[in-house]
């Protein structure tokens, strides 16, 4: 018995997009009559066959939003799914959210098996392997294929979608000039998501802080890393062989590592030793003595904003409505690891 092929296997062999087969198959007058024939005589060879029951489900409303998020355990995303879920339930939409792993073929099968007729649209932020290796071509096929996306946190620039982004460069740049205004001279940067965007840009606002007061970069104390093990014996090696004042930590994970650290080493902190983490979770600000400061990023109001953009895009009725990219400002909320006094 012969296989059926699907649009994504034609339209990988013949080189041209998902949406270019479909179109081709469906005789739109976009596709060129050669570009047709050519690829309505390979759907038969290779014995395609429409999903009828995929297809009635594309042209109705689910009012059904699939959010990927790529970690559970981290409290942004969780505060993040909990606004759109807040808003998703005020417009009467449901919630189907499903957990990447950080795993580009999980992300992949995720968005495959929900963008055929299980969704209206996507709310997601892009997985650590994902944005490792540069590969966003399954986000392009599914918006191709008329399903709308909306990327928050991490993000691809090369793939025209709404997105909500926080103000990582301003902020991390911010955050570092406070240490500078506390006193601090010799601030480490601690990074174990140097793979991800939120990541460098976070590094290029600590650099512009630096040099906008000239203060020299001492490659020692900066720690960029993809793992949070070798992240943790690197900031205990910035401990052991150098005179650190300031630390400024690029996510939760950092935060917490670079303060038990310090206080390990038996810093009085903040008088010896000021922190400023990324990241506004119960551990950090609550759970942790001294208690730590830190950058707000506003979970809720991302989630908030994001399920706004796709749901005003799916009822819209504007053919080529434009794209948007929302910043949401960040907040540093000072606590115990720099008030003095």
């Amino acid at each position: 018995m012969k296989v059926k092929a699907t649009l994504k296997q034609i339209a990988k062999e013949l080189n041209v997009s998902v949406s270019t087969v479909s179109k081709a198959l469906n005789d739109s007058p976009e596709i060129s009559e050669l570009t047709k024939i050519k690829i309505k005589e390979y759907a038969k060879l290779k014995n395609y066959k429409p999903n009828v029951i995929g297809l009635n489900l594309k042209n109705r409303k689910t009012k059904t939003i699939g959010v990927i998020i790529p970690n559970i355990l981290n409290s942004f995303f969780a505060k993040v799914f909990s606004g759109i879920e807040k808003v998703a339930d005020e417009k009467g939409y449901n919630v189907i959210m499903c957990i990447s792993n950080e795993s580009l073929e999980k992300e992949a099968h995720t968005l495959e098996m929900l963008s055929n007729g299980t969704i209206d649209g996507f709310i997601l932020s892009i997985s650590e392997e994902a944005q490792e290796i540069n590969e966003y071509g399954h986000f392009k096929d599914v918006i191709n294929e008329g399903t709308p996306i909306v990327m928050f946190d991490r993000i691809a620039n090369d793939v025209e979608c709404d997105k909500v982004i926080v103000d990582d460069f301003d902020s991390a740049m911010n955050s570092t000039q406070h240490l500078i205004d506390l006193g601090c001279k010799n601030i480490a940067l601690v990074s174990s998501v140097d793979n991800l965007s939120v990541g460098k840009l976070r590094v290029e606002g600590y650099l512009q802080a630096l040099k906008d007061n000239n203060i020299a970069i001492n490659e020692r104390i900066i720690i960029r890393t993809n793992s949070e093990e070798e992240m943790k014996s690197r900031v205990e090696a910035i401990f052991e062989n150098n005179i650190i004042d300031g630390i400024f930590a690029l996510d939760e994970n950092d935060s917490v590592a670079a303060l038990k650290m310090g206080l390990k080493r038996h810093f009085r902190i903040p008088e010896d030793l000021a922190i400023i983490g990324f990241a506004d979770g119960i551990l950090a600000s609550r759970r942790l003595t001294p208690s730590l400061s830190t950058v707000s990023q506003h979970g809720v109001e991302i989630g908030e904003v994001a399920a706004k953009l796709l749901i005003d895009r799916l009822e819209s009725d504007e053919e080529n409505k434009p794209y948007e990219t929302v910043v949401i400002k960040t907040v540093l909320k000072e606590r115990e690891t720099t008030k003095k006094g």
